[in-house]
């Protein structure tokens, strides 16, 4: 799943872009490494056990390349009917809410379903846009197999110090 499609792009990895800082943070939920993602719940039942997701550079920067390195474990095969819910809030208002296929996702970074069971290792070059508008950004993914079983769920609270007057291209890595 190249790690849920690289994360679904370091958890929608413009959204963590210009010049972002993490607004809150809970410990016990963070997901390991250099990076601002936490875990929606308690992690221990889900079938992906992220070891470690790490970017390049963190806080990722406007108008460059954010270089994701990630690594886990699939505690069992994730086969065709899994999908991806993503929602952006800006403040309070939902930008964007979907949910996609998750092979046609994965396909996206050069994997195919099913997605076998066992160590995962990767990692993925996602190029930011140039500008983005200044706010508080919230992300969330929620990754559910075939039988609804929660594959993973991460979500990231961003604030945005300065960016730009447009979304376009915000995510034309796909999730």
């Amino acid at each position: 799943m190249k790690l849920l499609s690289i994360l679904s792009s370091a958890l929608l990895a413009t959204a963590v872009t210009a010049r972002s800082t993490l607004v809150k943070r809970d410990d016990n939920l963070s997901v390991p490494g250099e990076n601002p993602l936490e875990f929606c719940q308690d992690p221990a039942d889900n079938i992906l056990a992220i070891k470690k997701v790490d970017l390049d550079p963190n806080p990722p920067k406007a108008g460059t390349k954010l270089q994701v390195a990630a690594t886990g474990i699939l505690a069992e095969d994730v086969e065709k009917g899994a999908t991806v819910a993503y929602s952006v809030k800006y403040g309070i208002i939902t930008i964007l809410h979907s949910t996609a296929d998750l092979c046609e996702t994965v396909a996206n970074v050069d994997l195919e379903c099913p997605l076998k069971k066992g160590d995962l290792t990767l990692t993925k070059d996602v190029d930011l846009p140039a500008q983005i508008p200044p706010g508080t950004y919230t992300v969330e993914a929620t990754v559910l197999s075939k039988d609804e079983k929660v594959i993973t769920c991460l979500k990231a609270k961003v604030q945005f110090k300065a960016g730009g007057s447009a979304l376009e291209g915000l995510f034309k890595e796909g999730l």
